[in-house]
C-alpha cells in the first residue's frame, strides 16, 4: 500500500494531543496575522506613502523648474538657500553634469519602494533616490540642464510614522491570547493524560492511580467508563480466584482418596498408569490455581530480572543441563513486576526448553530503552510455524508438535507464561532458534 503525501509530514508533527491541539490553534492565528499584515501594507501603507510622496514630488518639480530657469550661478545658489529655509528640509545645488545612476530598491521594504517609484514618476526629471543611507532621511538628486539639485527629505514627510506599531500590537495581543489558550488547553488535556496513565498502568498489571473524572463531557464519560470497566475486571478476577479455590478444594478430596486407594493396591501396570494420571491431575490443579491466585493477589514490586534468571539457570544446571546465560553488564534490568508470577513464567519457559531440547539451553537477557527482553532457545526439533499459536493455548501439549518421547506435561506451561507476560503489558513470541530448536521471546515493558 502506497503511503499518501500526508504520511510524509506526520514525522514532523507533534506526537501528543496537547502539541497537535496547540498547533491547530497557533497556525490559523499566525496565518491571519500574515494576511492582515499583507493587506495593511499593500492597501493602506502603500497608498498613504504614494500620496505623501506625490506632494514632495510636486514641490521638487517646482523647485527644479525655478532653479533650472536661472542662468547666473550666484543667483541660483542664493535662491536655493532661500527655498531651503522655508520648506522644512535641506536642498542644495551643485554644478555637475551627471548624478549617481545607482538606486537602492530593497524588495522587502514596501514603503521605500513606493517612495522611489513615486518620486521617479511624478518629479518629471531624471532623479536618483537613496532610502538606505540614513535611517530617517531620503536623499534625492535631480538632474537639471545646468547642474544637480540635491534634497535631504525627512522620511516622515514621505510615509506614515512607525507603521510597524500596528503589527507589534497585533503580535503582542496574539501571543497573549495564545498563552491564555495554552493554559486552558493544558487543563483540558490533563484528564486525558491521567486516563492514559491509569489505563497503561492497569494494562501492565500495576496499581492504577485513582483519579477523579474531570474536563470536557466526553473525557469524563471515557474516564467513568474506564473506572467501571476496571472495577468489573477486578471483580471478575476475584470471582475467578474464589471459584478456582473452591474447585481446587473439591478436586483435592477425591484425588487424595484415589491416591490412597491406589497406594493400597498391588503394583500392576494399570495401577501405575492411574497413579501417574492422578499425580498429573494434581500438578495441573495446583499450577493453575497458583497462577490465578498470584495474578490477582500479588502486588508489583521492583524486581531484578538478572538475579532471578541467575537463580533459575543454576537450578537447571543442577539437573545436569547445559545452560548458557548472557546478560548485559550494568544494564537496567529492574522492573516493577509480580515476583512469583514472573518467576513461574520464566521457569516454565526454561524448563520447557530443557524438556524438549537436546540438552543445551541458551538464555539471553536484553535491557532496552522501553522494555526488557528474555530470549530462551533450545537445540531440539523445534515447532512448525502453523503449530506455534496452537501450543500457546491452555491444555495443549507440545508433544504433538515436538517429540512424544520427551515425557508428558500439563499443557499449561507456555499458556501460563503468555498470560503472565500479557498481564504485565508484555508479550510472548515463538520463533525458530538459530540453534535449530524453538526460540521463546518474553518481553516486559518498563
Amino acid at each position: 500500500m502506497t503511503a499518501g503525501p500526508y504520511s510524509h509530514w506526520q514525522r514532523y508533527l507533534p506526537k501528543g494531543l496537547f502539541g497537535r491541539a496547540l498547533l491547530i490553534l497557533i497556525v490559523p492565528v499566525f496565518l491571519i496575522q500574515i494576511t492582515v499584515a499583507l493587506v495593511f501594507i499593500e492597501r493602506h501603507l502603500d497608498g498613504v506613502t504614494r500620496q505623501m510622496s506625490e506632494t514632495i514630488a510636486r514641490e521638487l518639480r517646482s523647485f527644479a523648474s525655478v532653479v533650472e530657469a536661472q542662468s547666473d550661478p550666484a543667483e541660483t545658489g542664493r535662491m536655493v538657500t532661500e527655498l531651503s529655509s522655508g520648506i522644512g528640509y535641506e536642498i542644495d545645488f551643485v554644478q555637475q553634469d551627471f548624478i549617481d545612476p545607482q538606486e537602492r530598491r530593497p524588495f522587502y521594504l514596501i514603503a521605500d519602494r513606493a517612495i522611489i517609484e513615486t518620486l521617479q514618476s511624478k518629479t518629471g526629471y531624471p532623479i536618483s533616490v537613496d532610502t538606505q543611507r540614513e535611517n530617517k532621511v531620503v536623499h534625492a538628486a535631480i538632474q537639471l540642464s545646468n547642474g544637480v539639485l540635491r534634497a535631504a527629505l525627512p522620511k516622515n514627510r514621505l510615509t506614515t510614522r512607525n507603521p510597524h506599531f500596528l503589527l507589534v500590537w497585533m503580535m503582542a495581543v496574539s501571543v497573549f491570547l495564545i498563552v491564555v489558550a495554552t493554559l486552558f488547553l493544558r487543563n483540558q488535556v490533563r484528564p486525558i493524560r491521567q486516563l492514559a496513565e491509569a489505563a497503561e498502568a492497569f494494562g501492565k498489571g500495576r496499581t492504577a492511580p485513582v483519579f477523579k473524572p474531570s474536563g470536557a463531557e466526553e473525557v469524563r464519560r471515557a474516564a467513568l467508563a474506564f473506572t467501571i470497566m476496571r472495577a468489573r475486571i477486578e471483580r471478575q478476577i476475584a470471582q475467578r480466584t474464589l471459584m478456582l479455590s473452591g474447585v481446587s478444594h473439591d478436586l483435592r478430596t477425591p484425588l487424595t482418596r484415589m491416591r490412597l486407594s491406589l497406594a493400597m493396591m498391588d503394583e500392576q501396570e494399570d495401577v501405575t498408569r492411574l497413579t501417574h494420571d492422578v499425580a498429573e491431575m494434581e500438578r495441573m490443579v495446583d499450577g493453575f490455581l497458583a497462577f490465578a491466585r498470584g495474578e490477582s493477589i500479588e502486588t508489583p514490586e521492583p524486581l531484578d530480572l538478572r538475579m532471578m534468571l541467575e537463580g533459575i539457570v543454576e537450578d537447571e544446571r543442577a539437573k545436569e543441563r547445559e545452560v548458557k546465560f548472557e546478560a548485559p553488564v550494568g544494564g537496567a534490568t529492574t522492573l516493577a513486576l509480580r515476583p512469583d508470577a514472573v518467576r513461574r513464567c520464566l521457569r516454565n519457559v526454561i524448563e520447557n526448553a530443557g524438556k524438549y531440547g537436546a540438552g543445551r539451553i541458551w538464555v539471553t537477557l536484553k535491557a532496552e530503552a522501553r522494555q526488557v527482553t528474555v530470549v530462551v532457545e533450545d537445540d531440539g526439533d523445534g515447532v512448525a510455524p502453523e503449530m506455534r499459536e496452537e501450543i500457546l493455548r491452555p491444555f495443549v501439549r507440545g508433544d504433538v508438535a515436538r517429540n512424544q518421547d520427551k515425557g508428558g506435561g500439563s499443557g499449561l506451561g507456555l499458556s501460563i507464561a503468555l498470560d503472565v507476560t500479557r498481564a504485565h503489558g508484555g508479550n510472548l513470541i515463538l520463533s525458530e532458534s538459530a540453534h535449530g530448536g524453538l526460540a521463546v521471546t518474553v518481553n516486559f515493558p518498563r
